[in-house]
C-alpha cells in the first residue's frame, strides 16, 4: 500500500481530457539544427533525440494551424471519484491526483515557510493528444510542463512505454518521479530559473542542469512525502523504483536504445547515472540548497 487508506483526496488539481480530440491547430514551437526537433518552450521528461524518440509535433495535421479540443467524453466524473488514499491504491489515475496532491502540499508549506505563497499547477490527463499554452502535441512527447499555462501534461499509457521501450521495472513510486520531476519544472518556473528556449544541448549545457535540477527536487519531496499525510513512508525498494525510472530516461539509455550509440554533445538530460544520482541528492539531504546543478560539477 503506498496511499493512506482515509486521507481525503483533492480531485480539483487535476483535469480530465482523455477521450477528446485535437484537430486543426498550432504546433509547438520546434526548430532545427544537430537534434532534429528542438523542443523549446515545454519540458519534457525524456532526453535524447525527440524525433528519434518518435515525438510529433505536427504543425499541419492534429495539433496544426487552428487546433481546438472538440467535445469528447467528459472524463470530470472519472476524476471526481478519486476522493480517498484507497482510490488511488485501486485506480492508476487516482494515483496521480494523490500524487499532485502530496506535491503541491509539500511545495505550498516549502515556500510559506520562507514567507512566499505557492503557486498550484493543474495536472492534465489525456489520450493521443492535446492542446496546451505552449501549442499542441501528442502523447509520445512523453509527460512535460508547459510554462506558459503553468500546467504539467500526462498521458497515462506513457508508463506502459516507460516499462516495454525504456526498460524501466515500473512501479508507483516510478510515477511519482515523474510526476514530482514535472512540478519540479514548475517550482524552477516559479522562481525564475527555467530558461526560454530550453538551454541548448550537451552535458554541460544549462538544459541539463535544468533537468539534473528537477530531479533533484523531485527527490526532496520524496523525502518529505509521508510528512504532507498522503502516502505511507516510503521503503527503499520503492526509492529503488524511482530510481530506475530515472536511469531509464537518462540521455545516454534512450540514445543507446533508439540510436544504438551515444552523443553526448545531443543531451540535453543527463545521463542515467546522473538523474539518479541528483534525485539522490534531493532524497537523502530533502533540503533545496542541495540541489544547486547551476553551480555543480557535472
Amino acid at each position: 500500500m503506498t496511499f493512506r487508506r482515509n486521507q481525503r483526496l483533492d480531485p480539483s488539481q487535476v483535469s480530465d481530457v482523455r477521450g477528446r480530440r485535437v484537430s486543426g491547430g498550432r504546433g509547438l514551437a520546434v526548430g532545427g539544427g544537430g537534434l532534429g526537433l528542438v523542443i523549446v518552450i515545454v519540458y519534457v521528461l525524456l532526453g535524447g533525440d525527440p524525433g528519434q524518440l518518435g515525438t510529433v509535433l505536427d504543425p499541419g495535421g492534429a495539433g496544426g494551424p487552428g487546433s481546438v479540443l472538440e467535445p469528447g467524453p467528459d472524463g470530470s466524473s472519472r476524476i471526481d471519484g478519486c476522493l480517498t488514499g484507497a482510490d488511488a491504491n485501486a485506480r492508476a489515475d487516482c494515483r496521480i491526483v494523490g500524487f499532485v496532491n502530496s506535491i503541491q502540499a509539500f511545495w505550498t508549506d516549502e515556500f510559506a515557510g520562507v514567507g512566499e505563497r505557492y503557486e498550484p499547477a493543474r495536472t492534465v490527463l489525456f489520450s493521443d493528444a492535446v492542446d496546451t499554452g505552449c501549442g499542441a502535441a501528442n502523447s509520445q512527447v512523453g509527460p512535460f510542463y508547459c510554462p506558459a499555462d503553468q500546467r504539467v501534461y500526462i498521458d497515462l499509457g506513457f508508463f506502459d512505454t516507460l516499462q516495454a521501450r525504456f526498460g524501466a521495472s515500473g512501479g508507483p513510486l516510478a510515477e511519482a518521479y515523474v510526476m514530482a520531476h514535472e512540478y519540479g519544472h514548475h517550482i524552477q518556473n516559479l522562481t525564475g530559473v527555467l530558461t526560454p528556449g530550453g538551454g541548448g544541448s550537451g552535458e554541460e549545457s544549462r538544459a541539463v542542469r535544468t533537468e539534473l535540477q528537477a530531479d533533484c527536487l523531485a527527490g526532496v519531496w520524496a523525502n518529505h512525502a509521508a510528512a504532507t499525510g498522503y502516502l505511507e513512508p516510503l521503503s527503499q525498494a520503492q526509492i529503488a523504483q524511482a530510481l530506475d525510472a530515472a536511469a531509464a530516461v537518462g540521455d545516454d539509455r534512450i540514445q543507446s536504445r533508439t540510436q544504438g550509440q551515444v552523443n553526448q554533445e545531443a543531451w540535453t538530460h543527463g545521463s542515467s547515472a546522473q538523474r539518479q544520482e541528483w534525485f539522490l541528492a534531493g532524497y537523502e539531504q530533502g533540503t533545496t540548497a542541495d540541489c544547486d546543478t547551476f553551480a555543480a560539477d557535472l
